[in-house]
C-alpha cells in the first residue's frame, strides 16, 4: 500500500468538485454562523441560526442567504483541492519509511491545513464582509444608534469592489488579515480531522484491504468535521472578528489574536468564543461528509480516464 502511486490531478478534481457541492448545500447557514459570530453585547439582531435565516429572507429575500457565495464557490475549489489532495500527498509520503502512526497522521494534516491556508485567508476574508454587510445595513434599519456614522454602506458592494478597495488601501497585506487566526483554526483543524476520519474511516473498511462502502465515508467525515469544527470555533470566532471591516458603533475593534482575545473575555464572557459553533459543525459535518464520499468515489478518476490520451 505505501507505494502505491497517487494522481494528483485526480485528487485536486475530487477535491475541487466535492467542495463546490458541499459549499452550495451548506452556505446559509455558514451565512448565520459569521453573523452570529459578530454580533456584540449591545448590537443583538439575531437570537438563533433560525431567527437569523428567518430574518435574513425577510429583509434581503431568498437569495439574500447566498450573500458570498460566489466568491466562496470561485476560491473553494482550489481551496478543498488543495487541502484534500495535500493531506493525500503528505500521507502517500510519510507512509513510504513505515507503518503511517498516529503522530504521521497528525503531521500530514498539519501538511494540508498549512497549504491550504494560503487560498484561504483572502476567501474568508471577502466572503466575511459579504456575508455581515446585511447584518450592518439591518442595524442601520432597525437599531440606527449602534451603527456608527462613518460606517460604509456595504450591502451593495461587490467582491471584485471589495478587493480593489483593500488593494489600494492596504496593498496585498490587506487580503490577509487575520492570517495568524486562520492558521490557528485551519492548522488544528486538519490535524484533527483527517486523523479521526481515517480511523473512523477504517472501522468499516470491507476487509483489511477493501474501501469503505460511501456511507461509512459520508458518515465518518460528518463525524470527524463536527467534532473539529467544534474544537477550533473559539478561534473561528478571533478570526471573524479580525477580518470584520465594518463594526457598530457600540462593537469593539482589535488590533491582533491576543487584544481580540482580552476585549471578548472581558466584555463579553467565556461563552461568546462558542457563539456559532453549532452554526459551524452543521456546516462542516455535511461539507466533509459530502466532500468524502465524492473524493472517495473517485471522480476525478473517472473524469481523467475519459479525457483523449495524447500520443507520446
Amino acid at each position: 500500500m505505501a507505494d502505491k502511486q497517487i494522481s494528483l490531478p485526480a485528487k485536486l478534481i475530487n477535491g475541487g468538485v466535492a467542495g463546490l457541492i458541499g459549499v452550495t448545500c451548506v452556505f446559509p447557514i455558514d451565512l448565520a454562523k459569521t453573523r452570529l459570530q459578530n454580533q456584540q453585547n449591545g448590537s443583538r439582531l439575531y437570537t438563533s441560526m433560525s431567527d437569523c435565516l428567518i430574518k435574513t429572507i425577510r429583509s434581503e429575500g431568498y437569495f439574500g442567504m447566498y450573500r458570498g457565495a460566489a466568491v466562496n464557490l470561485t476560491l473553494v475549489t482550489p481551496e478543498k483541492a488543495i487541502k484534500l489532495a495535500a493531506n493525500d500527498f503528505f500521507r502517500h509520503h510519510l507512509s513510504k519509511d513505515g507503518k503511517l502512526t498516529l503522530l504521521k497522521e497528525m503531521l500530514a494534516g498539519c501538511g494540508a491545513g498549512t497549504c491550504q491556508v494560503i487560498v484561504t485567508t483572502p476567501m474568508e476574508m471577502l466572503k466575511i464582509q459579504l456575508q455581515d454587510a446585511g447584518r450592518i445595513a439591518a442595524q442601520r434599519k432597525l437599531m440606527p444608534e449602534t451603527v456608527a456614522p462613518g460606517t460604509v454602506e456595504a450591502k451593495s458592494q461587490t467582491a471584485m469592489q471589495l478587493t480593489r478597495q483593500l488593494l489600494r488601501e492596504k496593498g496585498i497585506a490587506g487580503l490577509y488579515k487575520g492570517l495568524g487566526a486562520t492558521l490557528l483554526r485551519d492548522v488544528p483543524f486538519s490535524v484533527i480531522y483527517f486523523p479521526l476520519f481515517a480511523n473512523l474511516n477504517n472501522l468499516g473498511k470491507r476487509g483489511a484491504e477493501g474501501p469503505a462502502p460511501f456511507y461509512v465515508s459520508f458518515l465518518s467525515g460528518c463525524a470527524a468535521g463536527s467534532t473539529a469544527a467544534v474544537a477550533v470555533n473559539p478561534v473561528d470566532v478571533i478570526k471573524t472578528r479580525l477580518q470584520s471591516l465594518n463594526r457598530g458603533s457600540t462593537e469593539d475593534t482589535y488590533s491582533g489574536v491576543t487584544d481580540c482575545i482580552r476585549k471578548i473575555l472581558r466584555n463579553e464572557g467565556p461563552s461568546a468564543f462558542l457563539k456559532g459553533a453549532y452554526c459551524r459543525a452543521l456546516v462542516i459535518a455535511p461539507l466533509f461528509g459530502i466532500a468524502q464520499v465524492i473524493y472517495f468515489l473517485g471522480v476525478g478518476e473517472f473524469i481523467l480516464s475519459h479525457l483523449p490520451k495524447r500520443d507520446n
